[in-house]
């Protein structure tokens, strides 16, 4: 009795998440047998489909004469006959069998999106050197649509932050891969209240930069999710320590408002509770002495905060905040 070995299988389970990025097909100087879980054959190659030359007919059959076989593409020499052609299909075209093109795998398109009008006196040249320095990897007519849409995202940040958040998913569009284009885009969503887009966009910013300005922005994006803890790992992160000042006072201020979502209202003071309350001349000073001040009022020591409030209005110039009103 003929007994055929039983089917390999690769015995590796499934890792139960997908690649980043597809893998080759091959390595390198390594054969596909190699391979766990490969089903190619140990040739590493593919079967072209033809029988070899073991199983080729042999005998008279071998010898047959051409003339004696059917001509190609059938006997009938009509014109207009039905035609036999390549996968069976037939034609009746009496110019001849044109193959239809072949199809695109919908599946590796990539889908279109809703881009924003740009206005015409937008060129892209407004944007920072070193931001367009980043564009040059970048195709010549790709790097100035984006550019552009980049632009549009700071012209619209304040004034209409929807429309600026439609500009910076256009960009990050059109270069995925770019830190500053998933960066721009990011803050863009997070001014139009679109957290998880924006932990998202962030995210990968930091990922292909190592760029960790951006913590305290993610950070606050868990926080409007009304994921408090979260924003609280983030601020005791050990990137935490690689921000500058003004990151640094930010990721504070987050800490406290995470603080504050958990109830823990004393703990929101003793985070802001710092030596750079005393400072002046900074332009984080107001934002800082304000938080601490709104944070006092909220636990009930309206007294102190009253006189932080005083504090905040005194370097507050250009009148950013309503600490003065607050102090009275």
């Amino acid at each position: 009795m003929d007994e055929r070995p039983p089917r390999r299988d690769s015995g590796r389970p499934s890792s139960g998440r997908p690649s980043s990025r597809p893998s080759s097909s091959t390595s390198p100087g390594r054969s596909s047998s190699s391979r766990p879980g490969s089903d190619r054959p140990s040739s590493g190659r593919p079967s072209s489909g033809r029988p070899s030359s073991s199983s080729r007919p042999s005998g008279p059959n071998r010898d047959r004469r051409r003339e004696d076989l059917p001509a190609r593409g059938g006997s009938s020499d009509r014109a207009g006959a039905t035609r036999q052609v390549s996968q069976g299909r037939e034609a009746s075209d009496p110019r001849g069998f044109r193959p239809k093109p072949l199809e695109r795998d919908q599946s590796r398109l990539r889908p279109r999106i809703f881009e924003p009008d740009i206005p015409e006196d937008v060129t892209g040249e407004e944007l920072e050197k070193s931001v367009r320095a980043e564009l040059l990897s970048l195709s010549a007519e790709n790097a100035k649509v984006v550019a552009r849409h980049l632009v549009c995202i700071n012209i619209h940040m304040d004034s209409d932050p929807e429309l600026a958040h439609k500009h910076g998913v256009a960009a990050a569009h059109h270069a995925g891969r770019l830190a500053v284009v998933r960066e721009s885009a990011g803050y863009a969503a997070y001014r139009a209240g679109h957290y998880e887009i924006a932990l998202k966009e962030l995210r990968a910013a930091h990922r292909i930069s190592g760029d960790v300005s951006m913590w305290p922005v993610m950070a606050d994006c868990e926080r409007g999710l009304g994921r408090p803890l979260k924003a609280l790992n983030l601020a005791g992160s050990d990137e935490v320590r690689r921000l500058a000042k003004p990151e640094e006072i930010e990721m504070r201020i987050v800490a406290s408002g995470a603080r504050r979502d958990l109830g823990e209202l004393d703990a929101a003071v003793i985070t802001l509770t710092c030596k750079e309350l005393k400072t002046e001349n900074e332009e984080w000073a107001v934002r800082l002495r304000y938080a601490y001040a709104d944070a006092l009022e909220v636990a009930g020591r309206k007294d102190e905060a009253r006189e932080w409030f005083k504090k905040c209005a005194d370097i507050d110039h250009d009148e950013f905040t309503d600490a003065a009103e607050r102090a009275q």
